[in-house]
């Protein structure tokens, strides 16, 4: 392993830590001196890594550190390259330009050496078989972001039409659809809303009043979704 390798190694195992955790349990998960193990903290704060705490105490990685690309493996180069594909193809306009934009900024910063693995990548995203209509997508993130009220004209399987008042949450992306999950004040319960069938929508800058955690949270218990 690389020193490169060990200080990425790191701070993935510090990240999965919410207290403080010993040079010597971190040294021998790394299989090396607790010497050098001080030695890796000094670089990785070096380069900017908020890791708090000290020798006989404990450290720990505070939230905010980004990982720079030059530490991304081949296979995480692949990995984020193979998504970025499926998002410019799947995703709405805005969400696309953003992924195009993503991998630019990758490219930029990487290495030489690593390059090749972005300009030349092994892995391609064939076509789909499915055209999904990528219609209200933008509209409809900015209203999760924001938890923003949302008003839909909106049809059934059956073409009957209905106004709903919804508190939009998240967006499923099917192989064939792309679907909504929201509570719907009208039902007075969670409801999901396929995109195509949206006729109209209107973003009301009404801040809905459930926090979008608390609802997640209770739409994956009520589904009997684990993570």
């Amino acid at each position: 392993m690389t020193r490169a390798e060990r200080l990425l190694v790191l701070i993935q195992k510090l990240r999965c830590y919410r207290y403080p955790v010993t040079a010597a349990v971190l040294a021998e998960s790394l299989g090396v001196s607790k010497r050098t193990l001080y030695r890796d903290i000094a670089q990785l704060q070096h380069q900017g890594a908020r890791i708090e705490g000290s020798a006989g105490v404990g450290y720990m990685l505070r939230e905010g550190f980004i990982l720079p690309p030059l530490m991304f493996s081949s296979d995480e180069i692949e990995a984020l390259v193979l998504g970025l594909q499926w998002v410019a193809q799947n995703a709405d306009e805005m969400l696309g330009q953003a992924a195009v934009d993503v991998q630019a900024k990758v490219r930029a910063v990487l290495p030489e050496r690593m390059a090749e693995v972005l300009d030349l990548p092994a892995l391609k995203l064939g076509p789909s078989e499915h055209q999904v209509t990528s219609c209200h997508l933008s509209a409809l993130r900015d209203a999760i972001r924001h938890q923003f009220v949302v008003e839909l004209a909106y049809h059934d399987q059956q073409g009957r039409s209905s106004s709903r008042r919804i508190w939009p949450m998240a967006i499923a992306f099917f192989d064939a659809s792309r679907v909504l999950v929201a509570w719907c004040e009208l039902r007075q319960d969670f409801r999901h809303f396929r995109t195509d069938r949206i006729d109209s929508l209107c973003v009301h800058e009404e801040r809905y009043p459930r926090h979008r955690q608390t609802l997640l949270h209770t739409w994956k218990a009520q589904m009997g979704i684990t993570d």
